[in-house]
């Protein structure tokens, strides 16, 4: 495979507002180049998952980033999003593709396991992430994805991969030869200088990591 040019993908925080956060979306998104945004809600009903969707969908659409929504994918289909991200199993992501067609986006989270990836793909995911790529108290205990794992990947399978899990804009430039997407959350919402600033500095660290490379080759 030719080395790829990663683009930024983020996740929204695991709670939030939507009208307030719908804000901060939009400076973040006018700031550079953002592939998907993930909604994320932490125990979210239907219509408060509905609700998130109406105000932060417009805000991705016009600026043309494409919004998925996590687990509940008929909930996506019903919306009209553009896809869904689930954990991996290859029952749901088989389902959500016969349900949402050909041309949605279905993305598995595959933890640090390449034969989960690998998987995933058999049943038509449409990229596979990897993650955490460092330990973190606030998530579950498991393994960690390491640099080898990301760059095994990107030689060998065609599937696209992303980086997530505690992917600090240093990490992002580590990683910037090996992944298609680097996945960023609390990093940006809680970036000191605001979402915007975040943003600027993970594509700065994106592109520093592929020059590097080149020199390096």
């Amino acid at each position: 495979m030719s080395d790829p040019t990663p683009r930024l993908y983020l996740n929204t925080p695991l709670i939030f507002e939507p009208k307030p956060f719908a804000d901060e979306l939009a400076h973040a998104l006018d700031a550079g180049d953002v592939a998907c945004v993930r909604l994320r809600l932490k125990g979210a009903s239907a219509d408060e998952l509905r609700f998130a969707i109406d105000a932060l969908a417009p805000i991705c659409h016009s600026r043309d980033t494409a919004l998925i929504l996590a687990d509940h994918w008929r909930l996506a289909k019903e919306m009209g999003l553009d896809g869904v991200h689930l954990e991996e199993n290859r029952t749901a992501v088989r389902e959500a593709r016969a349900e949402l067609g050909p041309d949605a986006i279905v993305g598995a989270s595959c933890g640090a396991s390449r034969d989960a990836g690998m998987r995933a793909g058999e049943v038509d995911a449409s990229y596979v992430s990897f993650g955490p790529i460092v330990a973190d108290p606030a998530l579950e205990a498991g393994d960690i994805a390491p640099l080898e794992l990301f760059a095994w990947w990107q030689q060998m399978i065609e599937i696209p991969v992303v980086a997530e899990g505690g992917v600090t804009p240093e990490a992002a430039e580590k990683l910037a030869p090996y992944a298609d997407f680097i996945a960023a959350s609390k990093e940006v919402w809680k970036y000191e200088d605001g979402p915007a600033a975040a943003v600027r500095r993970y594509l700065e660290a994106i592109s520093r990591g592929l020059e590097e490379r080149g020199d390096a080759g």
